[in-house]
């Protein structure tokens, strides 16, 4: 069973989804894909203690802390190829950036082929069911665009100022798949 609990940040209300003692969702109210990896209904349980553990996470995260990713128990719902993905955007460090085709090396080099398309490590990360806390915002174009942030990318810009980003070079592009 999966339950839920909202989470009121700087960026707007959060659902944060759990199976017991595991986190499995955060999603920013309104960004794409919202709670696609949530089978079933959603049972609202505010008072359980994975939330606890979130809440302070995202607590000390918006206060300005870097509160690490290892603190919290991740199970992203995904196969194999979004999960190593997932598992390489938790290792970019906070307030660093790094571009899908960097990402894409690494997946590749980690799954033994030759090589891996950047749109297929883009979808993984515009997928990813635990905004935040598995730092998608922290990728962006190897031209330094700004795209590709399901929560939309004026969220993604306050997170990568509020990490202290360095935004020189970067730019929105006039259009793309996440604007």
């Amino acid at each position: 069973m999966l339950y839920s609990t909202s989470y009121s940040s700087p960026l707007g209300l959060i659902m944060i989804a759990a199976e017991q003692d595991k986190l499995v969702g955060l999603w920013l109210e309104g960004q794409k894909y919202f709670a696609a990896t949530a089978s079933g209904s959603l049972v609202e349980k505010p008072d359980l203690p994975i939330f606890t553990t979130v809440r302070k996470w995202l607590d000390d995260y918006f206060s300005g802390l870097k509160p690490a990713i290892s603190d919290l128990p991740l199970a992203p719902k995904g196969g194999e190829f979004r999960r190593t993905v997932w598992d390489i955007l938790c290792e970019i460090p906070y307030g660093e950036l790094s571009t899908y085709g960097q990402i894409g090396k690494i997946a590749a080099a980690r799954m033994n082929k030759a090589s891996m398309s950047g749109q297929a490590v883009g979808g993984a990360v515009g997928h990813n069911p635990i905004s935040i806390i598995i730092p998608c915002h922290r990728v962006v174009g190897s031209n330094g665009s700004l795209t590709g942030y399901a929560g939309g990318i004026e969220k993604k810009i306050k997170l990568l100022e509020h990490e202290g980003a360095d935004m020189s070079g970067l730019f929105v592009p006039t259009k793309g798949t996440a604007l």
